[in-house]
C-alpha cells in the first residue's frame, strides 16, 4: 500500500506524527509512504523507516511573494510532483484550509479530520471521506487514533514508539556519559531560572557526568556561557544545525529540556529525559514519549500561556511559577527515568 501524507509543520507537529507511523509500520508490511511536509522540517520524515520519499513545500516563503517569478516557478514544479503518482490514499493530518488545499492536488482518495474534529472545519470540505477524532487528546493520541480509522487496524495493540533508530546518528567525540540541557525557547516565561540551570548543572556533574549546552543564538549562546561559567565538566557546544544536534541528543544519557522543539526531538529518540512547563500546557501538545517525564508547574496561574508573567510577585525566582520545579526535584526526576 502507498500513501501520500500531508503534514507541513510545525516541528513539534511533524514529531507527533511519528509514533502513528510506526503503528502503521507494523500493521501493514509492505507500507510505503511519501510526506509533504514544510521545507525546513525536509530532514525530520526520512528518519523513520517507512518513509519513501519526501516532499518539501515553501508554504510559508511562497506566501510571502506569490507573484515573485521564482516562487512561482517552484509552485509550478509542486504542482506537478503532486500530480505525477497515485496514491491508494492521501491523509491530510494536520486539519487545516492549507493542508486541505494540498491534499486536493494529490492524485487518490482523500481522507481526514471532519468539521468537528479538525482545527479548521472548513478543511473537511477538501476530503473523500471524514473521520471524527475526539478532541481533548494529546496530539499524538489523536493523530494515532485518525491513522488507525483510515488504515484499518487498531492502534491500541501496539506499544507507543516513534519507531526512530538513535543509532543513526554518529557519537559525539565525548569520553564521559553527558546529560544535554536544551535551555533555550522562544518566550521568556518559558524560561527555567538560569540560576537553577547552573545548580543543576554542578549536581550533574558532581555526580561524576559532563554537561552540554547547545544554542541557537546569540541569546541563547550568552545564556549558556553563563551557566557554564565557573563550572568544569560544563561545556557549550558550537552552533549547529538540527542533524549535527540530534548526534549529541542521540547518545546523551539523559536530556533536559524547556517547552522548545527540540523537546520533541528528545521525546522521539526515547532518551531518558525530563520537560519542565510553567508557562505554558502540555497536556494537548506537549513533549510526550516512552522515556519522557513532564514537570509541571502547579502554581496558582499556571498554565497561563502568556509570553509576559502576569503576577511576576517579588521572590527571586522569575517567573515565580518553576519555584517548586526546583534543580533537585529535575534530578530526581530524571534519576528516576533512568
Amino acid at each position: 500500500m502507498k500513501i501520500l501524507l500531508i503534514k507541513t509543520s510545525s516541528l513539534g507537529d511533524v514529531f507527533h506524527t511519528l509514533p502513528a507511523l510506526e503503528d502503521a509500520r507494523r500493521a501493514l508490511p509492505g507500507l510505503s509512504v511519501d510526506w509533504v511536509v514544510e521545507e525546513a522540517f525536509a530532514d525530520i520524515p526520512a528518519w523513520h523507516p517507512v518513509v519513501d520519499k519526501v516532499i518539501p513545500v515553501a508554504w510559508r516563503r511562497w506566501r510571502k511573494q506569490p507573484l515573485a517569478a521564482h516562487n512561482r516557478a517552484e509552485m509550478r514544479a509542486f504542482y506537478q510532483q503532486m500530480k505525477s503518482t497515485r496514491y491508494d490514499l492521501v491523509m491530510d493530518a494536520q486539519g487545516l484550509i492549507k493542508s486541505a488545499l494540498i491534499t486536493r492536488l494529490a492524485c487518490g482518495r482523500k481522507v481526514g479530520l471532519d468539521r468537528h474534529s479538525a482545527r479548521e472545519p472548513l478543511a473537511a470540505r477538501a476530503y473523500d471521506q471524514t473521520l471524527s477524532v475526539a478532541r481533548g487528546e494529546h496530539a499524538i493520541h489523536r493523530l494515532r487514533r485518525l491513522f488507525a480509522m483510515a488504515l484499518g487496524y487498531d492502534e491500541t495493540q501496539y506499544p507507543f514508539s516513534y519507531g526512530v533508530d538513535r543509532h543513526r546518528w554518529q557519537a559525539p567525540d565525548i569520553e564521559a556519559s553527558y546529560w544535554l540541557f536544551l535551555h533555550g525557547t522562544t518566550w521568556v516565561t518559558k524560561l527555567w531560572p538560569e540560576d537553577y540551570w547552573r545548580q543543576l548543572a554542578t549536581d550533574v556533574v558532581a555526580s561524576g557526568r559532563q554537561v552540554v549546552l547547545p544554542w541557537g543564538n546569540e541569546e541563547e549562546h550568552q545564556r549558556a556561557m553563563a551557566i557554564a561559567d565557573g563550572v568544569e565538566g560544563v561545556s557549550v557546544l558550537p552552533r549547529m544545525g538540527l542533524d549535527s544536534l540530534t548526534a549529541y541528543l542521540a547518545h546523551a544519557e539523559a536530556i533536559v529540556g524547556v517547552d522548545t522543539g527540540l523537546s520533541h526531538v528528545a521525546a522521539a529518540l526515547e532518551i531518558p529525559a525530563v520537560a519542565i512547563y510553567g508557562a505554558t500546557d502540555a497536556s494537548l501538545t506537549g513533549a510526550l514519549g516512552p522515556a519522557m517525564t513532564v514537570l509541571k508547574s502547579d502554581y496558582s496561574c499556571a498554565p497561563c500561556l502568556s509570553k509576559r508573567c502576569l503576577h511576576p510577585g517579588s521572590g527571586d525566582i522569575q517567573p515565580p511559577c518553576y519555584q517548586q520545579i526546583t534543580p533537585a526535584a529535575v534530578m530526581q526526576a530524571v534519576l528516576a527515568r533512568m
